[in-house]
């Protein structure tokens, strides 16, 4: 029943700029903490940026003063925009929704590629 559609990814050159989109069916979307994470090859899966539905913001390490995180309530979607991408960021990006009623209730996307060139 619940369903989040990624959309956005793709190939882009080394300092390019993307938007991903992530819309969300199924859930009473203000209820849930949005976010966005990756995870490379041979690498762990690791936080991208989340918000929550006030607007509260957290950015992993890599993506702070690069990435904005946003969310349209009204459209139950939720953005990420990426700045001056590098090719090391090259994973697959995946939306997730963690409840704020529901502690370890979480829903995933299907994941979109995200590819940097040099």
């Amino acid at each position: 029943q619940v369903q989040l559609v990624e959309s956005g990814g793709g190939l882009v050159q080394a300092g390019g700029s993307l938007r991903l989109s992530c819309a969300a069916s199924g859930i009473t979307f203000s209820n849930y903490v949005m976010g966005w994470y990756r995870q490379a090859p041979g690498k762990q899966r690791e936080l991208v940026a989340s918000i929550s539905s006030p607007g509260t913001r957290n950015y992993g390490d890599s993506a702070k003063g690069r990435f904005t995180i946003s969310r349209d309530n009204a459209k139950n979607t939720v953005y990420l925009q990426m700045n001056s991408l590098k090719p090391e960021e090259t994973a697959v990006y995946d939306c997730n929704a963690k409840s704020r009623l529901w502690s370890g209730t979480d829903y995933w996307g299907q994941g979109t590629q995200v590819t940097v060139s040099s």
